[in-house]
């Protein structure tokens, strides 16, 4: 059975497009609406934010967002391929 859901993204060099979160059992993290995925990365950029400020990250690296959000169908072994 498949079902869909959302999942943060991120592209890299090696192996293109891949989930940027994962759960404990390093499947990718599923979220049910757009907004739940668009929520958690404004979370991430707050976190990248508030390191700048404490001086733990350069500006450029705080203000740069590499991650979007794309709807995916969910495999019933949690492997998940976008829409």
């Amino acid at each position: 059975m498949k079902t869909t859901g959302f999942c943060i993204f991120i592209d890299t060099v090696g192996e293109g497009r891949v989930p940027s979160l994962r759960d404990e059992h390093n499947r990718p993290f599923v979220f049910e609406t757009r907004n739940e995925a668009e929520r958690e990365i404004v979370d991430l950029m707050q976190t990248r934010l508030q390191e700048f400020l404490d001086g733990e990250r350069d500006f450029e690296d705080a203000i740069t967002t590499e991650e979007y959000v794309e709807e995916v169908v969910v495999f019933p072994d949690g492997n998940v391929r976008p829409i």
